[in-house]
């Protein structure tokens, strides 16, 4: 009796195993085939935007996506006017761990910013830098750029760092409030004025509108992961859009509330470097964007995230496949430049 209980015991396993197996194939071959089919759709999508060659002496209202791959450096520039979103990773490691010992981006952005904000005496005034979200991949280079002498920054938007509501795994494993402290230090320093409380209404960079959403503290949600607090930055110019997301995800609603704001919009950045949990179907089909720039190389994009934007015939370029991109202002949306980095 024993024994037949064991043998029907086995064979509901090993029914449970053939199904998973089959369950994984079927979704492979499915994968497979999704990608070959919209391998056509995308020769046809990409030939939309041909890049044109950066000119370093040449200006307009732009926004510069740095060759930082798998970290945001983005850098706008309107009338003579300039400012900075996130500054990458750098190459500290304060805690020690070996899961930090990341590639530093630190002194490539701020060559490039003074390369392309500079004056003729090499000075860089920056109106604003925005600080998405306490992550290294994002505020690491801060300090280097805010220290700099010949860099002068007025101000600074960045929300206050709350470890209550950070997961095990950030508290742990990563150097969240370090790289916070650093960033607000260096502005200490050098008298930059931070700003916590971040403004709902719209101001100016020369030509361009921008405003800063998903700037409200959260506190009702317990160990929710500090990419749910990263600010956006919607930058526009005569109704043509441009998006940069940060690492904002939709875990708790935040694409959500993001996309009633903004509607349809020329230019998306792609959330979280293109992993899985930022920008999903919903959101895209609601901003429904003309292109979209990822600040990582194209194949690592996560490909529920290349689906949901193949699905409104939205193109990915990578920032790391293009040695760095430019996204110039025109009435009817944008001209894309490659070449960005030397």
């Amino acid at each position: 009796m024993e024994n037949e209980k064991r043998e029907r015991r086995a064979k509901v396993l090993y029914g449970i195993l053939i199904g998973l197996v089959a369950a994984i194939l079927i979704v492979s071959i499915s994968i497979g085939i999704t990608a070959g089919v919209w391998n056509s759709v995308d020769k046809k999508l990409y030939a939309k935007y041909g890049f044109e060659k950066y000119e370093a002496d040449s200006r307009g209202d732009r926004i510069y996506f740095l060759n930082t791959p798998g970290a945001d450096a983005m850098i706008i520039e309107s009338d003579g006017h300039f400012a900075m979103v996130d500054a990458a990773e750098d190459s500290q490691n304060p805690r020690g761990f070996a899961s930090l010992e990341l590639k530093g981006y630190e002194e490539y952005v701020l060559s490039e910013l003074k390369r392309i904000a500079g004056d003729e005496n090499g000075k860089v005034t920056l109106d604003f830098v925005v600080g998405t979200h306490a992550h290294s991949d994002h505020l690491g280079g801060f300090d280097t750029v805010i220290l700099d002498e010949d860099v002068t920054v007025k101000k600074a938007y960045v929300k206050k760092y709350n470890p209550d509501i950070i997961n095990l795994i950030e508290r742990n494993t990563w150097d969240n409030q370090e790289v916070f402290d650093e960033m607000i230090a260096a502005c200490n320093k050098r008298g930059v004025e931070v700003v916590h409380d971040i403004p709902t209404e719209s101001f100016k960079l020369g030509s361009l509108n921008i405003t800063l959403l998903n700037g409200d503290y959260k506190t009702d949600v317990v160990h929710m992961g500090e990419n749910a607090n990263s600010l956006v930055t919607l930058v526009e110019r005569n109704g043509v859009k441009a998006l940069l997301t940060g690492d904002l995800n939709n875990f708790y609603g935040d694409e959500t509330e993001v996309a009633k704001e903004v509607g349809k919009i020329d230019l998306l950045k792609v959330g979280h470097h293109g992993h899985i949990g930022s920008t999903n179907f919903s959101f895209v089909k609601k901003i429904r964007p003309e292109l979209s720039i990822v600040t990582q190389y194209e194949k690592k994009v996560y490909f529920m995230v290349r689906e949901a934007l193949r699905d409104v015939k939205c193109p990915i370029y990578g920032a790391g496949d293009h040695n760095g991109i430019v996204a110039e202002f025109k009435d009817y949306g944008f001209e894309l430049y490659t070449g960005l980095s030397d």
